[in-house]
């Protein structure tokens, strides 16, 4: 089945596939993407330092519920940005049933960013998200809808809820989401939110995305179409064990071949970020690829620049050393980290860092003795992690994931040490730089990937 792109820009990290490099991409014939992580707080952070340029404040302009993005500003902006060294005001932490300041915050940064990554163009745009990351996706996927978003794409578990999620927004209505609890008599609390009571009227631009789901396998291609419909599934996204950021710990040959048959179109992620790769996946079926790293290392990504130099620097001379960590992320899922100094990869440096979970993004929902619900992460200090009936093993070589990808778009606190995910192939590197101190943008990424070999 023939599509409109062949670019996909995977929805990288925290704050790296910002609004900019999205609206980059896919006016330049890709799928830009935004990452939908955590982004009420990229958002706050970036009220805070002053939104340099005016943007977030233009896209606020723009939301066609104005009261809700004035208490947003009145809360967080920040005139003139707050001092260098200052840490940031804490935004309240995700329960399954969050203050109305939290999810008027939440649609507001999830409406901005798409908002501003379709600024000036028609193309498409697409917006990621983690399904693990589970309490703030009734109210994102809200903010991005209102903003016109074209594409959603999740991974990291099975999003099963999210086609009745987008529906019931598209139609205004009450949206629910099972949120699952660790418990003997709680098993899951439904999350509920109806747009048109908080909000008001319906916009009258409202946009029906269509849905990516990231797989792994052709059994999760299979249990997808048969638990939410294959009307309800625009394409596939497939990564391999290449892949950069969350990836498949296990190896799984997928049979492209059956994939095919199948008759919705795929994109294949994982070490394929160059022509080859492009022409390759074609020949096997596939619509195009999905590649992250290549645009995560060009000028108009979030990554702190001095980081994304560094990185640049050990690439370019095959020094660059990518581990595969099953145990850090509090996700419980495998993560690529890079190995260098002054990032929680370095075992003393994670072993110096004072635990602390302030931003909650990766909190696991459990069944309190009193009946109620609390919430504990596996990176949280080991006292209080034990306090709340975790098993003590679980925070073992846990490391703090919202603190240290904060850090490395160079939206984190003072004091705390970056943590970087990246793929393993590093390739184009040299393709696109003459030397180690050169650099790219990203359309010397789209060209180079585009090219007819």
């Amino acid at each position: 089945m023939e599509t409109s792109f062949e670019i996909i820009q995977g929805g990288m990290g925290v704050g790296i596939s910002r609004w900019y490099l999205a609206r980059t991409v896919s006016m330049l014939g890709g799928l830009g993407t935004v990452s939908g992580v955590i982004l009420e707080r990229v958002f706050a952070h970036e009220l805070q330092k002053g939104d340099p340029g005016g943007h977030l404040r233009r896209a606020l302009a723009h939301f066609p519920f104005p009261g809700f993005a004035e208490k947003v500003l009145k809360e967080y902006f920040v005139e003139g940005g707050i001092k260098n060294g200052t840490p940031y005001k804490m935004v309240p932490l995700f329960t399954v049933n969050p203050s109305e300041l939290l999810i008027s915050l939440t649609i507001c940064a999830n409406f901005s960013f798409v908002w501003l990554a379709k600024e000036g163009h028609a193309d498409p745009v697409s917006i990621n998200y983690l399904t693990k990351v589970d309490m703030p996706l009734i109210y994102a996927i809200t903010g991005a809808m209102i903003a016109g978003v074209d594409y959603i794409s999740m991974g990291a578990g099975l999003p099963l809820q999210i086609p009745k999620v987008i529906n019931a927004i598209a139609e205004w209505e009450t949206a629910t989401y099972d949120i699952k609890i660790d418990g003997k008599n709680i098993k899951k609390y439904t999350m509920s939110f109806d747009p048109k009571s908080f909000l008001g009227t319906k916009p009258l631009s409202l946009n029906k995305p269509s849905f990516l789901p990231i797989i792994s396998s052709n059994l999760l291609a299979d249990l997808l179409i048969k638990e939410i419909g294959k009307g309800n599934i625009y394409g596939f996204i497939v990564e391999t064990d290449r892949a950069g950021g969350h990836y498949a710990s296990k190896k799984r040959k997928m049979d492209f071949a059956q994939l095919t048959k199948l008759g919705i179109p795929f994109w294949i992620g994982g070490g394929t970020a160059s022509p080859e790769m492009l022409k390759w996946a074609r020949s096997v079926g596939a619509s195009g690829i999905q590649v992250g790293s290549i645009f995560a290392l060009c000028e108009e990504s979030g990554m702190n620049s001095e980081i994304r130099k560094k990185i640049r620097q050990l690439g370019f001379e095959d020094k660059l050393i990518i581990r595969g960590d099953e145990r850090i992320s509090p996700s419980g899922y495998s993560f690529k980290v890079v190995e260098m100094e002054g990032t929680l990869s370095k075992r003393s440096i994670y072993e110096s860092r004072v635990r602390i979970c302030n931003h909650g993004g990766f909190f696991i929902p459990f069944e309190r003795s009193d009946g109620l619900i609390g919430y504990r992460c596996p990176a949280e200090p080991i006292n209080v992690f034990k306090l709340k009936f975790g098993d003590i093993k679980d925070t073992v070589g846990r490391a703090c994931f919202c603190n240290g990808l904060l850090v490395t778009c160079a939206l984190g606190n003072p004091g705390e040490p970056p943590i970087i995910t990246l793929g393993n192939d590093f390739s184009f590197l040299k393709k696109l730089m003459k030397h180690q101190d050169d650099t790219y943008i990203a359309e010397d990424a789209m060209k180079y990937l585009t090219a007819v070999v």
